[in-house]
Order: structure tokens, then sequence, then C-alpha cells
């Protein structure tokens, strides 16, 4: 039900609010007078601390700075002002807090300098509440690691939020946030926001500010932007953040009109090529049952639907992956040890960091080079593909989510093979698109006979984010998903 528009709302009506309004709507609600950011807040503190013990999914609280930024932002004219939300704990520093990237190795490192996109989101209006958890340095499709312990999923706490931005997906599934911010080098806003039935959006490489910290995030797979729960906040995120920041080593495609207006357009009929199976591991019935009801959906909405065979072999192309990720991994560590002015031990990093270093830490330069190659031909591959469709449509998993526990390497005795092989059985489509640099999403449109979230995934042409946000808006109207709130939520405060 909504409530009178009313100044000083008491904090039962604050979290009717938070029930029923997405970041743009409450923001619309500060703009106008009508509630105070720092009484959003402090809902949103409860929140928190109502679903924290179960969920797992944040990494520093930072109250005391939020309530300071909430006070501030009472005048803010922003798209977002007075929205609280939280920052992925991944090589994303927010000035004065910790920042650990899910390692035992980055000790009690507190950040003295702040992302750009963080000072975007602080210039829209956002309060950052906290920080959210990560697997180690974001190697993992399941937010689970030696610092923080397992994030579960609100829908059920026994399987994995997703990984690895799983803080942000749990946090935003379970009506703490309308958004959380996160990034993408593998599939890592997608996979979580289809473990916990929200939108996730990957846009274009070099869409999006990366630095000063970062430059260009694993031979440019990796990006930042948002876990939502509405197609029209993720649109109005990249309203607000996009465009390149001084220095990047890339130059990002150009919108001519918002984000947010691409949402509510009629996308028209589009050329929807559909792939079912990865040509190397099998889609589950299930999951397959989900992706064909997905496009049979499409075909009512008017568009065409042709299925095709994935033009990729898999493990030839993450074994390039890998070795950038290997390489990249190693420089990391390295530069860590040599900032604390001591080398980090084998004992403060994860079975699965110290599989990548064993069997990738040491590739040759010619290697590296020779990898990023593939990578770049596999872009140019995807975009001759692209030319007889808008959008790519598949899974996002070949499965519903795994189980707490499936996903973590216990020890060194695997081979990269075999690990790469048990992670990306499970999502073999997603990390495809962050080496073509290509617009990716997750649409929360099924769920499994258990009740767990499948997402959808579709891909874009490089630049054509617009098209896919129309897309992702007519699907949101026609089948929504903001009604379906899990067992363990805020909702309940």
């Amino acid at each position: 039900m909504r409530i009178q528009a009313i100044r000083n709302l008491p904090m039962k009506d604050i979290q009717t609010l938070l029930n029923d309004e997405d970041a743009t709507g409450l923001a619309e609600w500060v703009r106008r007078g009508e509630v105070q950011p720092i009484d959003l807040l402090e809902g949103v503190i409860q929140r928190i601390e109502h679903v924290e013990p179960q969920l797992n999914a944040v990494a520093e609280r930072l109250y005391d700075s939020a309530r300071s930024a909430a006070l501030d932002a009472a005048k803010s004219q922003g798209v977002f002002a007075g929205v609280p939300t939280l920052i992925k704990d991944l090589f994303t520093p927010v000035n004065g807090a910790g920042m650990s990237n899910g390692s035992l190795a980055m000790g009690e490192f507190r950040a003295p300098f702040e992302a750009e996109v963080v000072s975007r989101l602080r210039r829209a209006g956002c309060v950052l509440a906290g920080t959210t958890t990560a697997p180690e340095f974001g190697t993992s499709y399941s937010t689970e690691s030696t610092r923080f312990g397992a994030t579960r999923n609100p829908w059920s706490l026994e399987h994995s939020a997703g990984g690895s931005s799983g803080g942000a997906a749990a946090l935003v599934a379970a009506r703490v946030v309308p958004f959380a911010h996160g990034n993408d080098g593998g599939g890592s806003l997608r996979v979580p926001a289809s473990c916990c039935g929200v939108f996730g959006f990957k846009p274009s490489r070099g869409l999006m500010p990366s630095g000063p910290m970062v430059g260009e995030g694993w031979a440019g797979l990796s990006t930042a932007h948002a876990i939502t729960l509405t197609v029209r906040d993720s649109a109005a995120l990249l309203d607000a953040t996009a465009g390149m920041d001084l220095g990047a080593p890339y130059a990002g495609p150009v919108q001519s009109l918002p984000y947010v207006s691409a949402v509510h357009r009629d996308p028209g009929t589009l050329r929807i090529a559909l792939i079912e199976q990865s040509g190397t591991w099998p889609t589950s019935a299930e999951s397959l049952a989900a992706v064909r009801d997905v496009a049979q959906l499409c075909e009512s909405l008017g568009h065409r639907i042709e299925p095709v065979s994935l033009p990729v072999v898999l493990p030839e192309f993450l074994d390039h992956v890998f070795t950038i990720i290997g390489a990249n991994t190693r420089n990391h560590v390295d530069m860590l040890g040599r900032m604390r002015g001591f080398d980090v031990q084998d004992s403060e990093l994860e079975a699965r960091t110290r599989i990548i270093l064993r069997d990738k830490g040491g590739v040759s330069g010619a290697q590296y080079a020779a990898a990023v190659e593939w990578i770049h031909a596999l872009g140019r591959q995807l975009a001759t593909f692209m030319q007889d469709y808008d959008v790519i449509l598949s899974p996002v998993l070949t499965r519903e989510p795994a189980r707490i526990g499936e996903l973590v390497v216990p020890d060194e005795s695997l081979s990269l093979e075999d690990m790469i092989e048990r992670s990306h059985r499970y999502s073999p489509f997603a990390a495809l698109f962050n080496a073509s640099g290509q617009p990716a999403m997750s649409v929360p449109l099924s769920w499994s006979a258990a009740g767990l979230p499948m997402g959808a995934h579709f891909a874009g042409r490089f630049g054509e984010e617009g098209v896919l946000l129309g897309l992702a808006g007519q699907l949101e109207r026609v089948r929504p998903w903001r009604g379906r709130v899990p067992g363990v939520s805020g909702c309940g405060v």
C-alpha cells in the first residue's frame, strides 16, 4: 500500500516506502522534500542488521560516515538524491574504508583515495552505507572466502548468492537496498543476479570508469556497474556514472540519448539468436525449459528467434582467459607484497588463488600477448556473428544456483583445468561477452521447481546498451519480478 506524502515520516512508513519504491522513486521523494535521506539510511541500517546474520553479505559497515553524508544529501537534486547503497569490496576503493578484495592477504588496508565510479555515485546523491562481500580477487562464481565466510542466497540459505558480486545481489534481492555497486570480469554481475532473482547489467567495454586504481582490468575483461531491482534504476545509474575517466585506456561508446529513455521505448522487432547448449558442458533440463520459455515469451512480443550453436570452443577460450587472470593475479600479489614491505605467503591465499598462480602466474610476456590477441580475435568473430542478430539469448547458468561449498576449492590437488571445468560448466556463457566487450544482462524471468531464481542471459552488439535496456524494460512490463520477495528480506522489519 502506498503511503501518504508527508514530512517527517515515522520509521514504519519509511519501511513501507523502502518496500514500495526503487531508487528512482526514493530519490523523487527526497527531491520533493517529503522524506529525509537520514531516515532512509536508518531504515536501510535496520534492514541490514535484520538480514545480515543470515546472509553474511556486508564486508564493512560505514554507518558513521553515511550518517554525515545523509545529512548533506538532504538538499541534493541528484538523480539518486539520498538513496542508500553499498560498494563491492573488490578493487573499488572508498576513501577511508577497508578494501580487502575478499582476501586475508590485504590485512587491514584502508584506502586513502576513491574510485571514480564511487565519486560519481556520491555526486549523483548516493549515501554509502557499507561495502559488500566478494570471493578472493573475484575469481569464483560463489561468494565464499576464508576472510568472510559464505554469502547466502535469500531464496534459500543452503544455496550460494553467486559471485563475485554475491553480497550486492543478496542485499538487493532481500530488499535491503534498491541497488548495489558491483563489477564483472567473467559474469560477476550477471551470475549473482541470476542466482538471486534481480537484474544484472554489464556495460560495453570502456563505457564505465575503472580508475584511478585499475587500468584495464584483466586486459579489458572487467567493467563496473550495478545490480538493481528495476531496469530503470540500472539505466539511470548508467546515465549518472558512464563515461571515461582521466587517462582511461579505452574509449567507450557514445550514447546520443539518455539510457533511461530506452527502458520505456518499444524495442521493435529484434532478431534474437538462441543458444541452448555450450557445446562443451550440458544445460540441465530445467535450465533448458526456462530459456525456451523465455524465447517463446520473446516471440509472443514480436521478436524473431533463431536457434544457433555457440561459435566458440570453450576450453581453448578459457585457457586464454586464465592466462590473463593468472598474470594479473601474480602482478597484484607481488604489488601487495611491495606495498606492505614483505612477500605474501601461501598461507594468506586461498587454494583457488594458489592454483591460478601455480599454473598461470609465471606465464611469459609472449604467452600473455598471445592470450590477449586471441581474445581480441574472438571479439571480432563475435562482432561478425552479430551482424545477423541484434541479441543473443542463452541461460546464465546451466542449472539452478549452486549449494554453499559446492564451488569451493579445498586444496591444491586440483589441476587448473579441473578447477575451470568445475566453475564454467556451471556458467559457460557469461565470460564470452567480457572477452568481446559486448553489453550483456541477466533478467530474472524464471524460477525453478524448488523456488530458486533462474536468469535469462541476453547479449547485444557493442555499444548498443539501449537495445538491451529496451528489451529488458519490455520484459519487465509483461513479466514483472518486483512482487517476488525471498524468504529472507528486509520487508519484515
